[in-house]
């Protein structure tokens, strides 16, 4: 009844059943019939049979303050100031983060065209090449991986349709997962949308699923490996960097029958150092503790089929975790871990992270299956990037700026200064037409702010030439010093000070 307008109920409430019972309790003078076609009615069946005695008014209750009244404020502002403050902060300081508009060529990398908006509001439009990015080989522009992401999208679309667990598993994530397990020498693995969520979501159910579970942390692991230790609130401790002395120290004053997880990456991105796996393994085996180790910045790099450091150190069977991503090496999109099949269906059973959210798109899977194949089958590939690095090193050296001479593939060069460093790179792009983005704090320690080049195949020798003239001019239009500057240690800077 509540659907029909006062005219029709009007007209025909006498044919229901309902409103003849109820005609018996309400008047149908003509002040009701006036009540149901009164716009302002709340309810068609309002006049009482007898008028209403007024009431006196009851004295309204004092309710105290809470919020004092303030005419001049804004409304949200105390929602808003503290976030415009932090960003403001930022900005003095050097650290606040741009983003460079980068369309990349497919076919010519590393050369992408950078967008920019000028003071007139007039987008202005270069080439540029492109020294940071993290897709090491160029492997997103390879014909073979596009094709395969071309013909995924036309056999079976876009998206994949839902989470794993409802709809959105297809043969493109198991082939992918399959490829990955035999990457690694490992029973199985598990596919997340990023390696970020793949280490939150595997830190966190482990340490639910295992009582007790004691975390042991490399001092620069990466935020993931952070954020998960920290969200899984089991007892953690912090071993320095690569200092299998402190972490044995550590370890030896826990119980022999506490579960222990130790956690630590292959490469370490900002400084290149590479980790002692094998000492690290040895202690595990020592104090009967699981591994977990991130090869982001290794696979596909690394090792005779490129799964990562531990496979070229021959060590990849003692480790019991390795988390990789596909967005790097591998040039594509998504995270994962491999392991043991029994840890496997656990996570695939327990992470929130990798049950509640849509699973990756075919396209991205057989893309990536693509590219793992293709760097299993081709060392070369690999070879060519080691030589690239090398090289851009040495020339860096011998033009006397500050390079850190790492092991890996990674080249660092420190500024020190977070407000110089943003200012470099502002016109690194503008005069010379060459991106690198400047690294801050929270990123690296304050004090060793940095460029962090990325050198790979898609560089050529002349490129790596002109990138070192550049510095060069511009490490002497900034007053820094050149000379015998090589660092062939790690940088230590200064901790943030606490208000």
């Amino acid at each position: 009844m509540r659907d029909f307008d006062h005219s029709k109920w009007k007209q025909f409430h006498k044919l229901c059943p309902f409103g003849a019972m109820l005609k018996k309790h309400y008047s149908t003078d003509a002040q009701t019939e006036r009540d149901y076609e009164h716009p302002n009615k709340s309810t068609i069946f309002h006049t009482p049979q007898t008028q209403p005695q007024p009431q006196p008014e009851l004295e309204k209750p004092k309710l105290p303050k809470i919020i004092p009244e303030v005419s001049n404020v804004k409304p949200k502002a105390v929602y808003m100031d503290p976030l415009i403050n932090s960003l403001e902060k930022l900005k003095r300081d050097g650290s606040y983060r741009e983003f460079k508009n980068m369309t990349r060529y497919a076919g010519n990398f590393p050369v992408a065209q950078h967008r920019d908006i000028c003071p007139e509001n007039q987008s202005e439009t270069k080439e540029v090449v492109v020294w940071c990015s993290n897709d090491y080989l160029g492997m997103g522009q390879h014909p073979e991986v596009i094709k395969a992401i071309q013909d995924a999208v036309k056999d079976s679309g876009a998206g994949s349709g839902g989470t794993r667990n409802i709809s959105g598993t297809n043969r493109y994530h198991k082939d992918l997962e399959a490829e990955l397990s035999d990457l690694h020498h490992k029973d199985a693995s598990l596919l997340f949308s990023s390696c970020y969520v793949a280490n939150t979501s595997t830190i966190t159910t482990l340490v639910k699923l295992i009582p007790g579970l004691e975390i042991y942390s490399d001092a620069k692991n990466h935020a993931s490996l952070i954020e998960g230790i920290k969200n899984s609130r089991a007892p953690k401790y912090i071993f320095k960097h690569n200092d299998a002395e402190h972490l044995e120290s550590l370890l030896s004053k826990s119980p022999p029958n506490v579960p222990k997880l130790i956690i630590f990456e292959s490469v370490y991105s900002m400084d290149g150092t590479i980790s002692p796996i094998s000492k690290i393994c040895d202690l595990a085996d020592k104090y009967n503790a699981m591994t977990f180790i991130d090869e982001v910045h290794a696979v596909g790099l690394y090792g005779p089929r490129g799964g990562g450091v531990a496979e070229l150190r021959n060590q990849m069977h003692r480790i019991d975790i390795i988390s990789g991503t596909l967005a790097k090496a591998f040039g594509v999109y998504g995270g994962y871990v491999s392991g043991n099949k029994d840890l496997i269906d656990a996570l695939r059973s327990y992470s929130p992270g990798f049950i509640f959210t849509t699973s990756l798109p075919p396209s991205v899977t057989s893309g990536a299956r693509a590219s793992v194949s293709i760097l299993k089958r081709h060392p070369e590939i690999r070879l060519n990037h080691q030589t690239k690095a090398a090289t851009l090193k040495q020339l860096l050296k011998e033009a006397g700026l500050p390079v850190m001479m790492t092991e890996s593939h990674i080249v660092p060069v420190v500024v020190g200064d977070a407000k110089m460093c943003k200012q470099m790179s502002d016109r690194l792009l503008s005069k010379y037409h060459i991106y690198v983005q400047p690294i801050n704090y929270p990123t690296v320690p304050i004090g060793t702010e940095r460029f962090r080049f990325t050198p790979g195949p898609v560089h050529t020798i002349d490129m790596m030439k002109r990138l070192v003239a550049s510095l060069v001019e511009l490490w002497k239009e900034f007053g820094l010093p050149l000379g015998n500057q090589a660092i062939d240690h790690i940088p230590v800077g200064k901790k943030k000070k606490k208000k």
